[in-house]
């Protein structure tokens, strides 16, 4: 593969698809420093896509080569590219790409990159390779609100399966007294997804954490309790259900 042409020939084609309208609004709204063309997330899939079917049999080493190369570029639409990339390979990758992974989610500073190489790309890592908990360990202390906020978010597609509600509960009752909107988000996000499947195991750990809760959290993990939980739940917060 000519990484270099492929980066090329995917900027091209998403720069086509923007519009000068969408690429204003987009870098408004994510605060981004980074050069928008303003095409949409289903042109952007559709031209990754497109950018490997040309190369069958990808190796690891080509896809992390461009991976990279997509990352490196200072425009959203080149490191969306490269964020999917990942998802669409998953089984190409390796435990020690978490690394990767890890040094992205650093250079995102936005939940438009974050959400998907954490739920996704690192989330799929850690249902294949037990070890990944070494990795989300040290996530789930870092200085980096971002890193700690993967950390839990990588814990979603495990926690749907039923398995490793002790680690997250581990994760998210050091984090669960934080000011941090993204933090207090995931939690409750985390919990709201789990609870879809398992709302007996979110209700018991919630409920005696309920008052340290923030609002922002408990909003989102009562979502698919049932009533009688959710109000449980908000009596032990002392605060009233939204009206």
């Amino acid at each position: 593969m000519d990484v270099a042409a492929a980066v090329v020939k995917i900027e091209s084609a998403t720069r086509v698809c923007g519009t000068p309208a969408r690429a204003a609004g987009e870098r408004h709204y994510l605060k981004s420093d980074l050069e928008h063309f303003g095409a949409t997330v289903s042109d952007i899939r559709r031209v990754a896509r497109s950018s490997v079917a040309a190369h069958p049999g990808m190796t690891h080493d080509e896809l992390m080569d461009l991976v990279g190369a997509l990352w490196s570029r200072p425009v959203h639409e080149s490191r969306m590219a490269a964020v999917m990339l990942l998802e669409f390979f998953p089984t190409l990758l390796r435990v020690d790409d978490l690394d990767t992974v890890e040094s992205m989610i650093r250079g995102s500073l936005t939940w438009a990159y974050v959400d998907d190489l954490a739920g996704h790309v690192a989330g799929g890592l850690v249902t294949r390779y037990p070890e990944s908990s070494a990795w989300l360990d040290r996530w789930a202390v870092d200085v980096n609100y971002w890193i700690r906020r993967s950390s839990l978010l990588a814990l979603i597609e495990s926690l749907k399966d039923g398995e490793r509600f002790e680690q997250f509960g581990r994760y998210a009752d050091s984090m669960l007294d934080e000011k941090e909107f993204f933090i207090r988000k995931a939690i409750g996000w985390v919990l709201r997804e789990t609870g879809k499947k398992h709302p007996d195991e979110v209700y018991d750990w919630v409920l005696p954490r309920a008052e340290r809760a923030s609002g922002v959290t408990l909003r989102e993990a009562v979502k698919y309790l049932s009533p009688a939980q959710r109000a449980a739940i908000l009596e032990a917060s002392d605060r009233k259900p939204a009206r």
